[in-house]
């Protein structure tokens, strides 16, 4: 199998930076086959603990948020479809996120991770994390990683410039 006959994975989780990733690697790697994944978020601690209490609430919350996965996924597919991709949906379930995208890039021997970030620095990346700087650090593949649309940092001149960052894998 060719590296172009393997799908290549698109991380998609609803947001707008998410959907701006698609379209940029359509733009960059034109049509091909592609797998748009979303990653059940785990329970939030107010539903940990209720599901602490109750076995079925706990059981029903999971179900709930792979179903929201499933859906967010196919909406995804539909974006990388209408961006020129041969996509199918698919949707898991890891803690932590960025666990789940490398296990299911290495399962699809995917060529390429596409992922949007949200521009976090500093102590704000420090204490909400970021799941693209994680995927970069632990796939052992390329990963396209799309700044959002308005992040920009000032360049040596002082000047406002696009931000230019290479993740190396």
């Amino acid at each position: 199998m060719q590296m172009n006959d393997k799908p290549i994975l698109i991380c998609y989780d609803g947001s707008s930076g998410a959907a701006r990733a698609i379209e940029t690697a359509a733009a960059l790697v034109g049509p091909r086959r592609a797998v748009v994944l979303d990653v059940a978020s785990s329970m939030t601690p107010a539903e940990s603990l209720a599901g602490t209490y109750s076995a079925m609430a706990g059981a029903a919350l999971a179900e709930t948020h792979a179903a929201e996965a499933v859906r967010i996924a196919a909406e995804g597919t539909e974006i990388a479809r209408s961006s020129g991709f041969d996509a199918v949906a698919r949707a898991t379930r890891a803690v932590p996120t960025w666990e789940g995208i490398v296990e299911i890039a290495d399962e699809l021997d995917a060529p390429v991770i596409v992922v949007g970030s949200r521009g976090l620095r500093g102590l704000n990346e420090a204490l909400h994390g970021s799941v693209s700087h994680q995927v970069a650090e632990h796939a052992g593949r390329p990963v396209l990683i799309v700044p959002p649309r308005d992040k920009r940092h000032p360049n040596a001149n002082g000047r406002s410039g696009r931000v230019r960052r290479i993740e190396r894998c």
